[in-house]
């Protein structure tokens, strides 16, 4: 199953992952608390896990087009709610398919 996790280094991880799973929540299926967070998307999990320096994020999904559609959709919204530490892209990082 493909995965790919991007960090966002922020001292406001906490905050952006309330905002970000709150937002979710209106649409989809969504649990959190102040410092984790899964989201179920159509065909992928989130999952975001505020750190002490940042916000680390994850997704999974069944296939590449499901996983960057996921991204994606975190991506954009993070940077609405980022936009006074001006974020750019984030770096997402997919790990090895499993064999």
């Amino acid at each position: 199953m493909p995965e790919s996790t991007a960090f966002y280094e922020t001292a406001n991880g906490s905050k952006y992952l309330t905002q970000l799973c709150k937002h979710f929540a209106h649409k989809i299926e969504v649990t959190h608390d102040e410092r984790e967070g899964r989201c179920v998307f159509q065909g992928a999990i989130g999952l975001m896990k505020a750190e002490d320096n940042g916000l680390r994020m994850t997704v999974e999904a069944p296939d590449a087009e499901s996983l960057e559609r996921a991204q994606s959709i975190i991506e954009v919204h993070l940077g609405r709610f980022a936009w006074r530490e001006e974020m750019g892209a984030l770096d997402w990082v997919r790990a090895p398919d499993a064999a």
